[in-house]
């Protein structure tokens, strides 16, 4: 177990908090979804079992940072807000029980799993009572924890509001219903599930790659066009009758952008081709004031 009594030990702990804090930050930049992985933060002072987890939930898929004390834990959440919180109990500087304590807003916005060595029922309980969503008893089997943690966050997006929105369109993720400016839009799963990442990640440029390996489910470097083809027909059926606004923006050798409400473009209007009739009519009309005058 590490203690706060050598200078050793608190700078490795604090080195480990400045290079996973980086880790949790790139992986907000990454986005988020529900295609996305988890922002995790471990909080284990035991050197091997804290980089084994990290390793291990990487290898699952998530962006994980890992941390060795209690203190350095509480900078960290407030900071970036992972998505789950395990956390063994205990800790030095500051227990798992104290960080809690000191959590009791931030909790209610992230999934919370302790771990612990204790047998004693009536602690699990006070965490519990506390904020903390489950608790697993040490030692534990990693795909034990790694399902426990999936079942917390399928808990949690259940609570998540399903209705994406942006000007005047409305997407509901529950029915896989879309409105625009209250027109009810027809779209196929596939350009149901195009829009929705696109909404998740509004104002940011979301690369071809990216849309074929989370929305195709294919190699983000396949030779296909699939993407453009299907950006093209969302535009059309999302403008319907007005061709004037332009809710995805193309970003030239990048991707595509939903955009923020307030940015959305206003293509100049195409003006109607003159029909054969009316220049007809208006030679006609030329043709006899032409006779009125020589007259």
């Amino acid at each position: 177990m590490m203690t706060s009594g050598t200078g050793t030990q608190d700078a490795t702990v604090e080195r480990a908090g400045e290079l996973f804090l980086q880790n949790i930050q790139d992986g907000r930049r990454s986005g988020d979804a529900a295609a996305q992985p988890l922002r995790v933060l471990i909080v284990e002072d035991e050197r091997a079992l804290g980089m084994f987890l990290q390793k291990s939930m990487e290898n699952e898929g998530h962006r994980v940072g890992w941390v060795g004390d209690g203190e350095t834990a509480i900078e960290v959440v407030r900071a970036e807000r992972p998505d789950l919180l395990v956390l063994d109990l205990s800790l030095p500087r500051r227990d798992g029980m104290e960080v809690l304590a000191e959590l009791q807003e931030e909790v209610c916005s992230m999934a919370v799993l302790v771990l612990t060595g204790r047998s004693d029922v009536e602690e699990r309980v006070r965490c519990l009572e506390m904020g903390a969503d489950d608790c697993l008893l040490k030692p534990f089997s990693f795909y034990e924890l790694a399902a426990r943690c999936r079942a917390l966050m399928r808990r949690r997006q259940a609570q998540v509001n399903p209705m994406l929105k942006c000007g005047g369109l409305a997407v509901n993720r529950m029915t896989r219903t879309v409105t625009m400016d209250g027109r009810v839009v027809a779209l196929t799963g596939k350009e149901f599930s195009l829009l929705e990442f696109l909404l998740m990640r509004r104002g940011e440029c979301v690369t071809r790659g990216e849309l074929l390996e989370k929305v195709w489910q294919m190699s983000p470097t396949a030779g296909t066009n699939v993407v453009d083809v299907y950006i093209n027909y969302l535009r059309r059926k999302l403008a319907g009758d007005n061709e004037g606004e332009d809710l995805i923006e193309t970003v030239r050798g990048s991707g595509y952008r939903i955009q923020e409400t307030n940015s959305v473009k206003t293509k100049a209007p195409k003006k109607p081709a003159a029909r054969a009739s009316e220049y007809l009519l208006r030679a006609t009309a030329a043709a006899a004031t032409g006779r009125q005058q020589s007259a």
